[in-house]
């Protein structure tokens, strides 16, 4: 095992650093092939122009080398001007600090943009110091912070562990709930739903008959994703992103590359009445997990939300021996469809005190209210059979 270099390179660009080396860390033992944080998807998000300085993310990832010159560890980061396509609310910081006459952006974002998914910020390969590369990498930020003017860094659904050692390091702590789904050795979808209360069998039964009716549900994959399926897939996330966001993130160049790049990890499910497609969702598949992250429709129909959303996705994770499926953020719903409360966290360094001290005091009275919560939802709501 090489020593490190102690100098943390910043790159405008994640071709700087280049495919070999980045997946030389994203493919380390331990972090399952995560889709959101590979060179493929990362880089799909920079070519297509998603992420920019004009869109708000300009990127500045960083990269530590080992004594021989390889890429020991990667750090995705982002020079921030707004609080946008994060996932983890930050605005009433922002608020109180401006109006106390400070300036709260830029600020520094590590995360997988416009995707609420838990997975590696501190990426170092399998025979790196991995504990030394996290925190060259972890005070790089933290430096980079002071040298460019920077309010704070934001370090977004990192791994648990990983978020523990930042907390050893001085980071401030912050914990939500999203619902996941876990395979508890199904073979089917009706071994699924055996392990429901009948209530919730017979609810589920006729959602997916009344979702399913008149309509042909296919799911794609690989070489059988085509640019009719990537055409209608766009119409449907800009219909419904421009509803609920107002101008949606993604463009259609970006879906056009994740379909060259990634499409043996893109898990389309699409609905289709006659000819014509009328809604769809999209996976992404890491080596143990189904995520699911956007959906759209141009007809509405009863329970086909949950439909292409959740049951599908318990079926295709089933079907592909997948552990469990994250099926993104918010949606107490999701709780009476088989996905249950699961932590999800972020890390926070704020440089000045007269903001770090309220957040640092509001954050210790958050998380034991999240675990109250998710723990109460899980006893009074279930869906589960008691034992």
């Amino acid at each position: 095992m090489s020593g490190l270099k102690p100098q943390v390179r910043v790159h405008s660009a994640i071709a700087e650093i280049g495919k070999p080396g980045w997946e030389a860390c994203n493919d380390a033992s331990g972090y399952g092939r995560n889709p959101f944080t590979s060179f493929d998807f990362l880089s799909a998000l920079e070519d297509s122009g998603c992420v920019s300085a004009r869109t708000g993310w300009a990127p500045r990832h960083l990269s530590v080398e080992d004594d021989s010159g390889r890429i020991a560890g990667v750090m995705p980061l982002y020079l921030k001007s707004h609080s946008q396509g994060e996932y983890v609310f930050d605005h009433s910081w922002a608020d109180a600090y401006e109006r106390a006459g400070g300036r709260y952006y830029p600020k520094l974002q590590s995360a997988a943009p416009f995707s609420p998914v838990t997975g590696p910020r501190l990426i170092t390969r399998e025979d790196a110091p991995r504990e030394a590369a996290e925190k060259t990498l972890l005070g790089g930020a933290i430096a980079l912070c002071d040298q460019i003017g920077a309010s704070s860094l934001h370090i977004t659904f990192p791994l648990e562990d990983q978020w523990r050692r930042m907390g050893e390091q001085g980071l401030l702590l912050r914990e939500d709930q999203q619902f996941h789904w876990e395979n508890a050795g199904y073979t089917t979808f009706e071994d699924f739903l055996g392990a429901l209360s009948s209530g919730r069998r017979k609810t589920i039964r006729r959602e997916r008959r009344d979702a399913q009716a008149g309509l042909e549900i296919v799911a794609l994959t690989g070489a059988d994703l085509k640019d009719e399926h990537w055409d209608a897939f766009y119409a449907f996330y800009m219909d419904t992103g421009g509803r609920k966001w107002g101008r949606p993130y993604l463009n259609r160049t970006f879906f056009a590359l994740l379909g060259e790049r990634m499409a043996d990890r893109v898990l389309l499910v699409m609905a289709r009445r006659d000819d014509r497609w009328i809604a769809g969702a999209l996976n992404m598949m890491g080596e143990d997990t189904l995520y699911g992250r956007n959906w759209g429709c141009l007809e509405e129909v009863p329970f086909l939300h949950f439909e292409l959303c959740y049951y599908q996705a318990i079926e295709q994770a089933i079907l592909r021996g997948l552990k469990r499926v994250e099926a993104g953020a918010q949606g107490q719903h999701k709780l009476a469809r088989g996905y249950l409360p699961t932590p999800v966290y972020s890390a926070h360094f704020i440089a000045d005190p007269a903001l770090r001290e309220p957040v640092r005091r509001y954050l210790d009275q958050e998380r034991p209210a999240v675990e109250r919560e998710m723990a109460y939802l899980a006893a009074e709501f279930s869906p589960f059979k008691e034992d």
